[in-house]
């Protein structure tokens, strides 16, 4: 910014300044107001009065989407700067010797800085093969007058929504610092409805809930669920990406970008307001955060859109990322693949590989005169059979879980040594297994469980990846299953937070690509770190087999979820009875319909994408199998042709490979019939569009197939769909 643009933004603040009073007759100084490129977006900034807190509002198309809220922080003090204290009964104990301070109010605006960028990128992989980067900027410099701490304001504003990021310049007075709480509220302008699971310190693996804001609380105990690791914290709080709606039709997203070296952000609801406050996941001490200046925090986001479809369609999380860190990304490639997985998910098999031990001590425990339990599904036999089989029908790798010693006792015990990485059962030959696989051309796809035992899992990773290039695998699954160790962390605290960008990182050095399961969900960050190839971090299809997901589930999680980056759904089962499946071990019963399955694989958007099912399954349905040996998992370009969030959702897109076109809808318990158009296709072309379709009598309640048949179609043309309850469909599309 030239010093001419940086007097005419002082002018015009001073001006603001001195004549701005709102409708409760308080001052706002330092009043400044954004843009977006398309006008549509209105952000207003402003210190109010003399309590000197920062405040921000935004509107659309004249419209509060966020009223007023407030800006800031409450401190916890210096760093390290604790005292003993003796107290009255004989005990011991350590306090802060600086007490938590403000670092919310007593500002004053310094200066104000605006800038614009309008750029094109391309992702390494994604929904298309070009991103717009378009934003209007305004940064303000505030200082505290009375500790002379300074705390600038980053504010990005795009067509689609609002990022804005708290920066703390170095400084002498204030190096390093501890969060009590980050203040940063998003003041909703009426009782929204909205999509949400419950905040949680430790777990997203909830169904989503649709209600007002102000029945949250209210409902809040009848949606908690199980979890290994689960700590609910307030009856008011949400977890992000929380999608809402307003009663006027326009679609609000409250998230994060960029979630780095800081805790991941809940959302809590004051019910009679309508205001969320941040609140940051705390450390094992119950700090929200350590800090040393320079810092930028992570993105706050307001996605804002007219439509359903235009919300689908923003890339605002990614583009609030910073660029590729990597000069060579030949080595990411997406991933097609099948596995030993299901198997024992849905408890045919099992990961352990005898039954004869109470107690594992790694090292220790001779494995080699166990009995073998007879349902070990991680066996040279059953491994091969799985590689013939994604051979046969072109699948990139295979996935096996259970490969390694440790699983007898490895869930719940906050066992530290749980696992060491590095040595497989007596059954599985990590080595003839490796060379069997790569000369079908197939890899076999590494899997780490830590059982969250991070610091186990740190001190082994060195050694753990270079096993992996020793035997030429280019792709691990990592899991955090249990409560974290150390003892007190959080899965989405800072130093875990930390961890799984360090795991990204030093995979990176191994030409390692990343699929991160019980995860902090995705902030973006996969733009920045693309071998970040996929996570879980929601309710997958693995809880289909632990007494089923809502059939609406999948309805929303394109709006929440992938917000921020792509899921390793897992999608693709074809048996839902898994009682008959498993021999009468699990009476579960998958909630979808066949063809709702097949849609999964263009509305669930991951660059990797798994056919879950047993290989026995999908022989039987060969004609329904071939979508899924189709459709690809990697995009050009993407259309978001109809969507209500909850209700139901259909995308098409073009593969990045070949150029053709697949298309996808699933709906919630609900029948119900779409026209859906087909002007995404090539005008004057036509095409042959093989279409996988519910029956009329299909429900997801029972098993069945779907309806294989095909039509020859144009761009002119639109395609009447019916999907069941808990349906969807599936379409191929060939140009002739």
């Amino acid at each position: 910014m030239n010093n001419k643009s940086l007097i005419v933004c002082l002018i015009a603040s001073t001006l603001l300044a001195m004549s701005c009073v709102n409708e409760n007759n308080t001052t706002e100084r330092d009043v400044q107001s954004l843009r977006s490129p398309d006008s549509k977006l209105e952000l207003k900034f402003y210190v109010r009065g003399e309590e000197g807190t920062p405040y921000y509002a935004l509107k659309y198309d004249g419209k509060d989407i966020v009223l007023p809220s407030a800006l800031g922080f409450e401190l916890r003090g210096v760093l390290k700067a604790q005292k003993i204290v003796y107290n009255s009964d004989g005990s011991i104990s350590k306090d802060d010797f600086v007490p938590a301070n403000s670092f919310h109010d007593g500002f004053e605006l310094l200066s104000c800085e605006r800038d614009s960028l309008d750029q094109l990128w391309e992702p390494v992989w994604g929904e298309e093969s070009q991103i717009r980067n378009h934003y209007n900027e305004l940064l303000v410099k505030l200082e505290q007058k009375s500790t002379g701490r300074l705390m600038n304001i980053r504010f990005r504003l795009f067509d689609d929504g609002l990022g804005f990021r708290y920066e703390f310049p170095l400084q002498k007075s204030m190096t390093y610092f501890v969060i009590d709480e980050e203040l940063t509220q998003f003041a909703m302008a009426s009782d929204h409805t909205a999509w949400w699971i419950p905040g949680d310190y430790d777990t997203q693996e909830y169904n989503y809930t649709q209600s007002r804001l102000s029945e949250i609380p209210s409902k809040f105990q009848e949606v908690i669920c199980g979890n290994d690791s689960q700590t609910p914290f307030s009856v008011n709080g949400v977890q992000t990406s929380l999608q809402m709606k307003s009663d006027d039709g326009i679609y609000i997203n409250i998230h994060e970008a960029a979630l780095v070296d800081y805790p991941c952000m809940h959302l809590e609801l004051d019910p009679k307001t309508l205001v969320f406050t941040s609140h940051l996941t705390p450390d094992a001490q119950g700090f929200k955060g350590r800090i040393q200046t320079p810092f930028n925090t992570p993105w706050r986001t307001i996605q804002v859109a007219p439509s359903a479809t235009k919300q689908l369609a923003s890339r605002m999380i990614l583009n609030l990322n910073e660029p590729c860190a990597y000069e060579d990304v030949s080595w990411i490639k997406p991933v097609k693949y099948v596995g030993v997985w299901w198997e024992m998910i849905s408890g045919k098999g099992t990961w352990a590989y005898t039954d004869d031990f109470l107690s594992v001590h790694l090292g220790q425990t001779d494995y080699s005169s166990a009995t073998p339990n007879g349902r070990h599904s991680a066996n040279n036999a059953n491994v091969r059979r799985y590689i013939d089989f994604a051979a046969k029908h072109g699948f990139d790798q295979v996935l096996v879980e259970g490969w390694n010693v440790g699983w007898e006792d490895w869930a719940n015990k906050n066992k530290d040594y749980v696992f060491d990485f590095l040595t497989p059962y007596p059954d599985f030959d990590i080595k003839a297994l490796n060379d069997y696989a790569h000369k079908k051309g197939v890899r076999l796809m590494m899997h780490h469980e830590t059982s969250s035992s991070v610091r186990n899992y740190e001190r082994h990773l060195e050694r753990a990846l270079s096993l992996m290039n020793e035997y030429g695998y280019n792709s691990v699954k990592t899991g955090y299953v249990g409560d974290i160790l150390p003892f007190g962390e959080h899965h989405y605290g800072q130093w875990m937070v930390n961890h799984y960008l360090y795991s990204v990182k030093e995979s990176a050095k191994h030409k390692v690509m990343v699929n991160a399961h019980e995860a902090v969900r995705p902030t973006g960050l996969c733009r920045t770190y693309p071998n970040l190839i996929g996570n879980e971090s929601a309710r997958g299809t693995e809880y289909q087999a632990f007494g089923g997901t809502l059939p609406h589930h999948v309805t929303i999680l394109p709006f929440t979820r992938l917000n921020g980056g792509p899921m390793d759904f897992t999608p693709g089962i074809f048996r839902r009875d898994l009682a008959n499946v498993t021999g009468g071990r699990n009476n579960s019963w998958v909630n979808a319909t066949m063809a709702n399955q097949l849609a999964l694989y263009v509305t669930m958007y991951s660059p990797l994408q798994m056919a879950a099912d047993y290989p026995e399954n999908y022989e039987q349905f060969p004609l329904q199998f071939q979508f899924i040996k189709d459709v690809e998992v990697d995009w050009s370009r993407s259309e978001y042709l109809l969507a209500e969030p909850g209700d139901y959702v259909v995308i098409a897109r073009q593969g990045k490979k070949s150029g053709k076109w697949f298309m996808g809808g699933v709906t919630d318990e609900n029948a119900r019939t779409l026209e859906v158009p087909l002007d995404f296709l090539k005008d004057g072309s036509t095409y042959e569009a093989t279409i996988y379709a519910d029956r009329e009598d299909s429900n997801y309640k029972k098993q069945d197939d779907c309806l294989v048949y095909k039509k020859m179609v144009t761009s002119r043309d639109s395609l009447t769909m019916f999907m069941a309850p808990g349906g969807g469909f599936a379409v191929s599309f060939v140009e002739k």
